[in-house]
C-alpha cells in the first residue's frame, strides 16, 4: 500500500492544482503587462533624456577647450610675430644710420667725370640696401608737405612761412620709417606756424 505522501504526489487532481498554484506563484512577463511597459519606457526615456544632458555637457565642454585652443594658438602667433617685429626693428634700426649716411652723400654727389660712375655705384648700392630692407618690412614716412602728426614726425624747427598753412612739414631733416605698423623712427622735420 502507499504512504499518504506518495498518494499525493501522484494524484493527477492534486498535481493540476499544484500547478495552478506554481504559475500563479511566478511573475509574469513585464512586456506582457501595459503598466509594466508603460513603466519601462517612462524609465527608458528619463535615461535617454539623461545621456542626451551628459552628451550636451560634453560637447559644449568640448566646443569651449577647442575655441580657447584656437585663441591660444592666436595668440601665440601674434606674439611670434611681435617677438619678430622687435628683433627685426633692433636690427633694422642700425641700418639706419648707413643709409642716412649714404642719402647725404648722394645729395652732394657730383655730376661728371669719374667721380658721377662712383656717385652711380654708390647710388645701386643704396637702392640694394633699401630693398632689403623694405623686403624686411621697412617703409619710408611720407612727410614732405603733409600735415604735421606727432604719431609720426619730430618737428625739430618751425618757422613763420607764408607758402604754407600753419601744421605743415615743410621740409625733411631726416627720414622717417616704420616697420610694419610700427613707427622705427619719426621723420625729423620743419614745420610751418
Amino acid at each position: 500500500m502507499k504512504s499518504k505522501n506518495e498518494q499525493e504526489k501522484n494524484d493527477p487532481q492534486e498535481m493540476i492544482g499544484e500547478d495552478v498554484e506554481a504559475s500563479e506563484a511566478q511573475p509574469q512577463d513585464e512586456t506582457q503587462s501595459p503598466v509594466a511597459g508603460a513603466e519601462v519606457v517612462e524609465a527608458l526615456q528619463l535615461e535617454l533624456a539623461a545621456a542626451r544632458a551628459k552628451s550636451d555637457e560634453y560637447l559644449d565642454g568640448w566646443q569651449r577647450s577647442r575655441a580657447e585652443f584656437a585663441n591660444y594658438k592666436k595668440r601665440i602667433d601674434r606674439d611670434q610675430a611681435q617677438t619678430y617685429q622687435i628683433a627685426a626693428g633692433a636690427v633694422v634700426r642700425h641700418f639706419l644710420g648707413v643709409v642716412d649716411d649714404l642719402e647725404r652723400a648722394l645729395k652732394n654727389r657730383p655730376r661728371d667725370g669719374e667721380g658721377a660712375a662712383w656717385a652711380e655705384g654708390i647710388e645701386l648700392i643704396y637702392r640694394k640696401l633699401l630693398s632689403i630692407l623694405e623686403s624686411e618690412g621697412l617703409t619710408l614716412i611720407e612727410a614732405e608737405g603733409a600735415a604735421f602728426d606727432p604719431n609720426f614726425h619730430e618737428a625739430v624747427m618751425s618757422e613763420e612761412n607764408s607758402d604754407y598753412p600753419s601744421g605743415q612739414v615743410i621740409e625733411v631733416l631726416q627720414q622717417g620709417y616704420m616697420l610694419g605698423d610700427k613707427v622705427l623712427r619719426p621723420a625729423m622735420v620743419r614745420v610751418a606756424r
